[in-house]
This record gives structure tokens, sequence and C-alpha cells, in this order.
């Protein structure tokens, strides 16, 4: 039977974790000079077009990681290659698959806050396709083709399950600068959260067919980031670039 006194330190120890968790995104957020975009599967760094002339704007230097798609070790490499260019505080910004990226590489001093869209955000060390695995699998899985050691998405799956609310004429020139990727790549786990010491932020796409918006949902309550909903495809970047920039302009203490 629970004590008097044992009951007492539970619950401190309840509010005292609750307390942690919600300091990330209730501190003040210092104002950033830099963002750091990085991209996911079935995409390469141009799919930050939209978003990036509207950071600029708002006076930012802006850097768009061209993501290898090769290891994860080699993917969390190249992000990190271009935060040790940046001066002062960094936005990092993870669509899709980089999101394990943002979460990895995140814990770098020059990094401010995280902003995630539609993307990844697992624990450390866990086994995010087996997390995915306990939702509804989405459509688009299905339509990822190999050649070889090579992944990439159908011309059918990409127009209909990641880009389907982009013109179809839009959605075959993304289709067209796809960039495959490894099978390596998807048994790579993270060693760290950044998500737990940074402040986060967290775009949902509820007509999302890549990821589950669901699964979205519960890794963005979990990180107890500020979550904004839209109602968009895999690609809210394109689709409503203005809503992702001005999450990442909030992110970057300018909202």
């Amino acid at each position: 039977m629970m004590t008097r006194r044992s009951l007492n330190h539970a619950l401190f120890a309840t509010a005292a974790a609750l307390l942690l968790a919600g300091t990330a995104s209730s501190q003040e957020l210092p104002r950033a000079r830099n963002v750091v975009l990085v991209h996911g599967l079935f995409a390469d760094g141009s799919c930050w077009s939209e978003v990036i002339p509207k950071l600029q704007a708002a006076g930012l230097n802006v850097t768009s990681v061209q993501n290898p798609l090769t290891t994860f070790e080699e993917a969390v490499a190249s992000a990190q290659r271009v935060l040790a260019r940046q001066e002062g505080p960094t936005v990092l910004v993870g669509h899709s698959f980089s999101g394990m990226i943002v979460t990895e590489a995140g814990v770098d001093p020059k990094v401010s806050a995280l902003v995630y869209v539609a993307a990844r955000a697992p624990e450390a060390g866990e086994d995010y396709t087996a997390l995915a695995r306990t939702y509804p699998t989405p459509p688009a899985s299905a339509g990822i083709v190999f050649d070889g050691d090579e992944g990439r998405l159908s011309e059918a799956a990409f127009l209909r399950d990641f880009a389907g609310d982009l013109p179809p004429e839009r959605a075959k020139v993304l289709f067209a600068v796809q960039q495959p990727f490894r099978k390596a790549l998807l048994t790579g786990k993270t060693t760290q959260a950044a998500w737990r010491s940074k402040p986060s932020f967290y775009a949902v796409s509820t007509e999302d067919r890549t990821i589950n918006p669901d699964l979205e949902r519960f890794m963005a309550k979990r990180m107890n980031a500020k979550t904004v909903e839209l109602k968009a495809s895999h690609l809210s970047l394109i689709s409503q670039p203005q809503s992702i920039a001005d999450l990442i302009l909030e992110a970057a203490g300018q909202r």
C-alpha cells in the first residue's frame, strides 16, 4: 500500500517531470540568425524552394542540405558540416525522414530550436519502423520500388500519395528530380533525442499518405512541440509554404 509520504513523493516526481517536459517549448527563444533545412526520402534540396525566399525576406541566412540518402551516419554528417559553417543561433528543420537527422544532429550547441515538417521524431535508440507499425500503414509504402540497392517511389505513388495536393504538372517535376535512397539508410537509429532539450515545433499534415497523421500527432505530443495542423499532403512545405515559413520564423524568435 502506498503511504502518504510515498504518494506525495510520486506526485512531486510527476509534476517535476511535466515541468521539465514543458520547459523546451515555454522558454523564451533566442533570435536565430540562420536556418538549416534538411530534406527526406524521394526528394532533394530543391524541395525547400518555396520556403527559402520567405525566410530570406525575413533576413535569415538559409542553407538547404543536400542529404546523400546513403547511410544514416553519412546523412547526419552532411547536416553537421553545414551546421559547422553557421555563425550564431540556428534553427534546424527536417522534413519526413530527415526528422531523424534533426533529432540526432540537433544537439549541436548552435541549434536554438528544432522544426519537424511531417517528420520522423524518434526517441534515442528507438526502432522507428516498429513504432510506425503500431499505426495503419500509409498508402505510399506500397509504392516504393527497388533497383538493386536503390529505392525510389513510383510515379503513380509519388503523384497520388506523396504530392497529392499539388498540381500534377508540379508533382511531375518533383518526381523527375527525386533522389534514390540506399537500403542501408533505413537501418539507422538515433543515439540521442535533441527534442528532449531543445524547443521543438511540429507541422502535422492531416491528409498525409506517406506518414500516418496520427503517428505525427503522437510524436509531436511526446516531444511537447508547439504543433500546427495543416490540411496538406506530405509535401506541406510546397503546398503551404507560408504556413511552414511562419512556423520556422516562430522557432527563430521572429513571431
